[in-house]
Order: C-alpha cells, then sequence, then structure tokens
C-alpha cells in the first residue's frame, strides 16, 4: 500500500464541514494562538483513505492540539461563532482540555503536554510544551501524526506514513507498555478494526514487559492498590473493544500475544471465552462481565477494574449457582427433573435472572436445563388467572396462590416443547 501524501503536500479533510478549519484559525489568531494541529484519528484514517480509496476508515471526532491554552482557544471560539453552530461545551480546567461540537462535529481540544511517568503504570505527570514534543506521549507511530491548520501539511516524526503502508503497530518507544500497560488493549483494538499487525519489536516489547511485571502491583495484592493503568484505565479500553471493536478479532490477537496476562492467568489460558461472549450477545449479558467470569478470581479482577456493583454482584451470584449445580451434577439427580422442578430450583433459590444468563454463557454440565429455564419456562404461567378463579368462589389468600403454582406445574410438565 503506497501513502500518498508526503510532508510537502498539502492535506485535505473533505469530511469535514466547509470553512470548519477555516473558522478555527481565525478564532486561534484573535486569541493569539499561533499554533493549533489536527492530530490522532482523523489524520491517520484520511492518510488510509487517500491510500485506498475506501470508507472502512471514518473518524469522525476532530481532535485538536494547541500550543498554548485550549480553555483559551475554546472561549475564543464561543465568542466568534454563531452560537447556533455550537453545543455540548464541556471545559476541563484542571486539565486544560475541552469537549465541543461545531457544526455537529465532536471536537476535543488539548494543550500540547509532555508525560512524564514517575511509576511505571500511574499517571503521569503533565508540562505545557511544543506540538513535535507532545507527539512523542502519543501510543503508536500511526497516531504520532499531525496536521498544522496554518500550512496544512503533514507533520511525521516517527515515520507513521511508513508504519501505515506497512499496515503495522509500532510503540513510540521502549517503555511505551511499562509506562501504560493499557496501550496492549489498544493495539488490539486497532489491529482488528483496522487489520493491522503488532509490529516485532513490540510485540517483544508487550511479552518482555509482562514478563518482567515492572509495576509495584502484583495479582494477588489488594486490589485497591492496582495503577489506574493496570485498574481503571485498563477497564476503560476493555469496553471500547468489547462494545465497538471486532471484539472476536482483538481477542484472539490479544491472547496471542499472551496480554491477557494483564487480566488474569485463568483469562490467558481459557478456550471457552468465545463461546462465552457469543452467548452472551445473545441473551443480553454485558460482554465484559461475560469474559471476566472466566478468570481465574473473576471476583479479585472485577473488584481491580472497578466494575460497577451491580456487575460484581453478578459475578458473584453466578459462581454462586456453578457451585450449587456443580454438586448436584456429582449424584445426577438432576437428570430426572421436570420442568416444574427446575423451575422451583431456580426460583426458590431467588437467583436473579442476569446472573442465571451469566451462568449460561459460562457453560457447565448444566447450562442447557438452566437456558430452558430462562427462554421459556420463567415465562409459562397459570392457564388461569387468579381473577379466574376468584370468580368461581376461590379466597384470596395463601390457599390460592397454592392453587396458581399447582396449575403453572401441570402446564410446565404438559408440555413437551419446554422440554
Amino acid at each position: 500500500m503506497k501513502i500518498p501524501v508526503s510532508k510537502n503536500s498539502l492535506f485535505e479533510f473533505p469530511s469535514l464541514p466547509r470553512n470548519l478549519l477555516l473558522d478555527i484559525q481565525k478564532a486561534a489568531k484573535k486569541a493569539d494562538i499561533t499554533n493549533v494541529a489536527i492530530v490522532g484519528g482523523l489524520v491517520r484514517d484520511q492518510l488510509l483513505i487517500n491510500a485506498e480509496e475506501s470508507s472502512l476508515y471514518n473518524s469522525k471526532d476532530l481532535d485538536l492540539l494547541v500550543e498554548g491554552s485550549a480553555t483559551q482557544l475554546a472561549i475564543a471560539l464561543r465568542n466568534e461563532l454563531d452560537p447556533k453552530r455550537i453545543s455540548n461545551l464541556r471545559i476541563h480546567a484542571s486539565y486544560n482540555t475541552v469537549e465541543m461540537k461545531i457544526d455537529g462535529v465532536p471536537i476535543d481540544l488539548a494543550t500540547a503536554r509532555l508525560e512524564r511517568y514517575e511509576l511505571p503504570g500511574e499517571n503521569p505527570k503533565v508540562t505545557p510544551c511544543i506540538l513535535e514534543k507532545d507527539l512523542f506521549r502519543r501510543d503508536f507511530t500511526i497516531n504520532a501524526m499531525a496536521i498544522e491548520l496554518s500550512a496544512m501539511k503533514l507533520i511525521d516524526p516517527h515515520d507513521g506514513e511508513s508504519a501505515l503502508a506497512k499496515r503495522e503497530l509500532h510503540f513510540l518507544h521502549s517503555k511505551s507498555v511499562e509506562d501504560d500497560p493499557s496501550r496492549i488493549i489498544r493495539a488490539a483494538r486497532y489491529s482488528a478494526r483496522l487489520l493491522f499487525h503488532l509490529a516485532p519489536d513490540s510485540l517483544n516489547q508487550v511479552k518482555s514487559t509482562l514478563k518482567r511485571w515492572p509495576w509495584h502491583w502484583r495479582q494477588g495484592n489488594s486490589t485497591h492498590l492496582a495503577p489506574p493503568a493496570l485498574a481503571t484505565r485498563l477497564r476503560q479500553e476493555l469496553e471500547l473493544l468489547l462494545f465497538q471493536e471486532p471484539w472476536e478479532k482483538a481477542l484472539s490477537n490479544l491472547q496471542s500475544w499472551e496480554g491477557l496476562l494483564l487480566l488474569d492467568r485463568g483469562l490467558q489460558s481459557d478456550q471457552d471465552w468465545k463461546r462465552r461472549l457469543r452467548w452472551a450477545s445473545k441473551l443480553k449479558v454485558n460482554l465484559l462481565t461475560a469474559l471476566l467470569v472466566g478468570a481465574e478470581n473473576p471476583k479479585a479482577l472485577a473488584e481491580r477494574l472497578q466494575l460497577p456493583k451491580q456487575q460484581q454482584d453478578l459475578i458473584i451470584q453466578s459462581l454462586q449457582i456453578q457451585k450449587s449445580f456443580l454438586e448436584l451434577n456429582g449424584s445426577k439427580e438432576y437428570l430426572s427433573w421436570s420442568p416444574s422442578r427446575w423451575s422451583h430450583e431456580i426460583e426458590t433459590a431467588k437467583w436473579n435472572q442476569e446472573a442465571v444468563a451469566l451462568s449460561i454463557c459460562k457453560g457447565g454440565p448444566i447450562w442447557r436445563p438452566l437456558f430452558r429455564w430462562w427462554s421459556r419456562w420463567r415465562l409459562i404461567k397459570s392457564p388461569i388467572s387468579a381473577k379466574e378463579l376468584i370468580s368461581k368462589g376461590w379466597i384470596p389468600g395463601e390457599s390460592l396462590g397454592q392453587e396458581l403454582q399447582r396449575l403453572r406445574r401441570e402446564r410446565l410438565d404438559r408440555n413437551k416443547k419446554s422440554r
């Protein structure tokens, strides 16, 4: 693949509204900001579109890098443009970043900055810098290119064009994974979406860094002590992988790189995750929860990644369901159970229906009757309603409830399809 844009060629973004970039330049000039550049996925994807004439690459966000104050540029845009063109303006003063929409286009403004990691995996210390130095903090060479608005020319200090042509993912430096291990998940995302492969030097960095495990936290330690890149940032990348990317390809790549060791040794050796996630898609179960339930220690991993409490509770209850039926499987008594008996056992345990669905995704020897209950048996009601029984002389109370249950049991066991 040949990328037909050089560093001296004028660059265009036909997908953006006409005059949007010109309006941003005018606002920057009035705010005394001398250098604004487009960075991120829009630059990368436009290069790929130019090369392949393909609509596969379609970044919709406009990421702008500002030498100076991003907040100052946002205020200038708000003052200069018709208010009807601007929406969703959110200024994050602590990081001097801004989110907004202009003409419906999502725009992120960020002040150019250097990042210094005092400890591997922790949040970095940041200081303002010039545009070229900011590009060195990026994740991959293909994302470390920029287009200066003043000249509309490509800035490519790390040879991202060459990596695009080779369809390769290269980390920017030898400590990229050590500084932020969540970049491994990001590599899996890009590899699946763009159909790129991880360059040999970057793959070696993944494996050697995971083998050294340079982070102060280790699996088995208190989950609350895990650094952000092994906790919240890792969860965020996993959510993007599972809900925005071709997850089967991404996770397959991740496992082949031994990258699932970031999560749990059990998941790295897990051969059943495809089945779990396919069933989770079918049963509308949260994909990340379904992935984690196959871990060596699902509860601890869910805590470390700071999953919402509801999802953690589902994992715990699913493990309880698995344990209950594992004991049952030893006697094989369940082989003679009727649909009504299965329904009774499941419903009297008062298990959350989502936890039962998660147990179905997990598999095991008794997943089929669990699935029959979830998909059919739980939906079957008494053929006669309480109102009809009362009209026939039944008195509301315990005996009425018992009769409704009896009628439902008869209907469950009479319905051959329910088996």
